[in-house]
């Protein structure tokens, strides 16, 4: 298969396996139960259980078994994506070309949501574990990425140095952990159940995140609304710590090109059939939405 058929072939078990668990979520009162489906089932690249069901299949594993960490992985984001629309916090009405859970559900209906979906993950975890102890390890590196000395702390980063003068040491504590983690997690919890090099994986993730965060600042100065899926422009309004404000467009369109190519390397040294993650590296980097 090329590149476009075997993404969609990842993408297709994803979504396929998030209809069944989401069609499960009969939760009382069933505004919850909608709320959680509103978000889970909006669409998007899923990028993160792609990337885990990729790297499980160069490991020559059966992706499709592991469907229960994979839709935990979406969760978890998705979860992220309803906080994050919150007015406390980012105050955005659309997500993924559609209005935020919020605007739909109102606000305390979307917390809820966003909180139950995260518990929803870690039952999901909780019963990968039971397989054996590389399910319950893959499952730590997820819980890991998710919490607070990973995402959340990145989330966190980005509020206390909105409208400060932050700089780049600060610019990539946030990237690392409020980006960088959740995708790290996929290859490194691939890598553990396939045997494979953790800590390559680790790498790879790593600097990939650096590249989504930066693409993704770009794209909100530079991308098109009706492409992008949510309001652009607001990182300037609400003068937040980005790559634009730290570096200028130049420089960051120049130190993502750099971040390509450090994944390209990544790639090379990653002793796997790495071509389906090269075309990765190029997907992030192009990307219009």
């Amino acid at each position: 298969m090329n590149f476009t058929e075997q993404y969609k072939a990842y993408l297709t078990a994803v979504e396929e396996a998030i209809a069944v668990y989401a069609k499960g979520m009969r939760f009382e009162p069933t505004v919850l139960s909608e709320s959680m489906r509103y978000s889970l089932l909006a669409g998007g690249k899923r990028i993160r259980p792609v990337l885990f069901y990729a790297g499980l299949d160069v490991f020559g594993k059966d992706y499709r078994a592991e469907s229960d960490l994979a839709v935990a992985l979406e969760c978890i984001h998705t979860y992220s994506l309803v906080h994050d629309d919150l007015p406390a916090m980012d105050n955005d009405a659309y997500r993924r070309g559609k209005l935020s859970n919020h605007m739909v559900f109102g606000e305390a209906n979307a917390i809820l949501a966003g909180d139950a979906l995260l518990s929803y993950a870690f039952d999901l975890m909780l019963k990968a574990s039971e397989k054996d102890k590389k399910h319950l390890l893959a499952s730590r590196k997820l819980s890991f990425a998710a919490g607070a000395q990973g995402m959340i702390a990145g989330q966190s980063a980005d509020l206390l140095w909105s409208g400060k003068q932050g700089g780049e040491e600060e610019l990539f504590f946030i990237y690392e952990n409020k980006t960088g983690r959740l995708l790290t997690a996929p290859l490194e919890m691939a890598a553990i159940l396939g045997d494979g090099n953790v800590e390559k994986a680790a790498e790879f993730g790593g600097d990939l995140g650096i590249l989504f965060q930066l693409t993704d600042d770009i794209l909100d100065e530079k991308g098109n609304d009706g492409r992008v899926g949510k309001t652009l422009g607001k990182d300037k309004i609400e003068d937040k710590l980005t790559c634009i404000r730290v570096f200028g467009m130049e420089r960051s369109e120049r130190l993502a090109d750099e971040y390509a190519d450090k994944c390209l390397e990544c790639v090379q040294r990653f002793a796997i059939n790495g071509e389906f993650f090269k075309n990765i590296v190029s997907l992030v980097r192009q990307r219009d939405h």
